[in-house]
């Protein structure tokens, strides 16, 4: 999933891009308003990860913004405003959830996965493909009861594919929720994923669709 992460503070900023992409998410960052507007239509977000005090104006306007062109991204406001006041004026205009600092890193994660739970249509944090059990909350996944060690970005690509098992994944959307603006992306990186995720998980797990993209199978 690509997240948008709009925050003015500097080792904040660095501390959650860090983290959220050691657990498979592809972060952009923006420390202002500007900067946040501008970045808006330059890709397809998962997600907005979005700090109230900035230093062009306030968060809420952004949200406003978004939601009057109609938006549907969602919004996760992470704030040091910690008042009721503030909490239902950010869900009234059109926040999805609200986060007070500081906040456990692990209750962000939890709150990303209901997101893309949502965004799959599935209640589930387990997932069955085939031989392959997926648990989203562990980040694990299982071939015929055996664990299966993969890299961060292998299981960022498995997420995607697991998210939706009826669903066609074109190449260009993987390749999006991979990769931030400054990530440097060769022409064959997603097909040597697929190719590493498929010797790992069983050579018929991923289904190639000629000319659009892949499926996830788990080998049926």
């Amino acid at each position: 999933m690509r997240i948008l992460l709009v925050e003015d503070d500097h080792s904040l900023s660095e501390a959650l891009r860090t983290y959220l992409s050691g657990k498979g998410y592809a972060v952009d960052h923006t420390a202002s308003l500007q900067q946040a507007r501008a970045a808006l239509p330059l890709a397809t977000w998962g997600a907005v990860l979005l700090d109230l005090n900035l230093p062009d104006g306030d968060g809420l306007q952004l949200i406003s913004t978004i939601r009057q062109h109609g938006g549907q991204v969602p919004i996760i406001v992470l704030t040091a405003r910690d008042q009721v006041t503030d909490r239902i004026r950010g869900l009234d205009m059109g926040a999805d959830d609200y986060l007070v600092k500081p906040f456990d890193p692990n209750e962000l994660m939890a709150r990303l996965r209901a997101i893309e739970r949502r965004l799959g249509g599935s209640a589930s944090v387990e997932v069955s493909a085939g031989d392959l059990k997926i648990d989203l909350v562990r980040t694990e996944v299982t071939r015929m009861g055996k664990p299966v060690s993969l890299t961060a970005k292998e299981w960022a690509l498995l997420r995607v594919l697991a998210s939706r098992l009826d669903k066609i994944h074109l190449k260009a959307q993987l390749i999006e929720s991979l990769y931030g603006f400054n990530d440097e992306v060769g022409s064959n990186t997603l097909e040597v994923f697929i190719h590493n995720l498929r010797r790992k998980l069983g050579a018929d797990s991923i289904q190639t669709i000629r000319g659009l993209g892949y499926r996830l199978t788990g080998g049926l």
